[in-house]
């Protein structure tokens, strides 16, 4: 266990990191997503006004397909959805516009990323297959972003005027009693746009100070429009203050039986995802080098720290038994002049390295360089033992080589500090 310490030290970094970095993920959950989209989980997300509406049981779903083929049943929710066409009739009230990414006061909605480029615009073929739905009996939730006039408001006769982004947050309160307000008393949001609606249209809010209104449901052939000029009203961040979650609540179950889909199409999400996006979207390179990690410390699992093992007995066994079937060949077979010059060829080779001479350099070569380097006593102990080699008769003489040879080796010094002992000097 003392030798895989260092291992488990390592592997406990790596997984508090790992663990710490899904952690910090999970608290920014939904921040790739786009302003308003019913995914983002930011301040400046509509994820709470979505799980609002489902955990009231009103049923809800997100829709990621066009609104080129729609034909209900169902209420569509639009929030901050670009539509094509798009212009400012008053040039003049430009002038109340932040400078691009100014929050609420920008007249552009804020992209995150990519979903500049990925989120599409409400385009002509969209807009009349949405008003011919409404038209036929339909409710549409309608929340723009910024002053500018479009096709789809020119069809509802509404017109928006730029609030000055400069007031203070607004209260804003129903004008007369409607289903669409019941249970609401004042509604508090910053305010990016007023409305200017047909004589037909159901005033829903309005501004306590200015009497401007700011929300109102407009009659559209035998279908209805919600009409909001205060985004931030769906916003995570707003749904806390005074009756603003009631208001949302009240005005969908006025509206219609639903479902209430709310639009992610327009925010960038579609149906179809190529590999690549959905790895970038949902972290899957995230398990790749989760992967990668495991293979690493998997490979470095397999070296050891510490001290050497002892070989298992099976092993330790067999290395003897074949150690004393050599010897005993070798006794049977006279082999104990071979068995000499073995071993003094061995001892030639170790001191040839230390002389930094080849291996195959002859015993004369080796003890002159050992001689060269100030070890004589190991060059006259290597000419010994290759004298001692060519006189050996009997196991006695042999165990006296191997003995001789064995002690002269362990004068080197890196034989010393092989078996933590002290180098031998001469």
């Amino acid at each position: 266990m003392r030798d895989r310490f260092p291992l488990l030290v390592v592997g406990g970094l790596v997984l508090t990191v790992v663990l710490g970095g899904f952690l910090v993920r999970g608290a920014r959950r939904g921040e790739f997503a786009d302003t308003l989209s019913s995914y983002r989980a930011q301040e400046d997300g509509s994820r709470a006004l979505f799980l609002l509406a489902q955990e009231s049981g009103l049923p809800v779903s997100r829709r990621m397909a066009d609104l080129r083929v729609y034909s209900g049943p169902g209420t569509p929710v639009l929030l901050a959805v670009e539509v094509e066409g798009a212009q400012e009739a008053d040039p003049d009230e430009t002038r109340l516009a932040a400078e691009p990414d100014g929050g609420l006061a920008d007249e552009d909605v804020p992209r995150t990323g990519f979903n500049a480029f990925r989120a599409a615009a409400l385009d002509e073929d969209e807009r009349e297959k949405l008003l011919d739905y409404v038209r036929g009996g339909g409710a549409l939730v309608y929340v723009p972003w910024g002053s500018r006039e479009n096709p789809l408001l020119d069809a509802l006769e509404v017109k928006l005027f730029k609030a000055d982004t400069s007031l203070p947050m607004r209260t804003l309160v129903p004008p007369l009693p409607t289903p669409y307000t019941l249970g609401v008393e004042r509604v508090e949001a910053k305010v990016q746009a007023y409305l200017e609606l047909p004589t037909s249209a159901v005033p829903v809010l309005e501004d306590d100070r200015l009497g401007r209104m700011v929300a109102a449901v407009v009659p559209y052939g035998q279908g209805r429009v919600l009409v909001v000029g205060a985004p931030e009203l769906a916003m995570n961040r707003a749904l806390a203050r005074a009756d603003n979650a009631q208001f949302w609540l009240s005005t969908l179950a006025a509206l219609g039986p639903g479902p209430y889909e709310f639009d992610e199409f327009h925010h960038g999400f579609t149906n179809e995802r190529s590999v690549v996006d959905f790895a970038r979207r949902y972290g899957l390179h995230f398990a790749v080098v989760q992967l990668l990690l495991g293979v690493a410390l998997w490979s470095v699992s397999l070296k050891r720290f510490g001290r050497p093992r002892r070989p298992p007995e099976s092993a330790r066994v067999g290395a003897t038994d074949a150690l004393f079937a050599m010897g005993r060949l070798y006794r049977e077979g006279r082999h104990h002049g071979f068995a000499a010059g073995l071993i003094a060829r061995g001892l030639t080779q170790e001191f040839a390295l230390h002389a930094g001479l080849p291996a195959h350099a002859p015993v004369a070569t080796v003890a002159d360089g050992l001689e060269e380097r100030g070890r004589e006593d190991l060059a006259r102990g290597l000419k010994a033992v290759a004298g001692q080699a060519e006189t050996v008769t009997s196991d006695k003489d042999l165990q006296q080589l191997a003995a001789h040879a064995a002690g002269l080796r362990q004068r080197l010094p890196t034989a010393g500090r092989s078996r933590r002992s002290t180098p031998g000097t001469p």
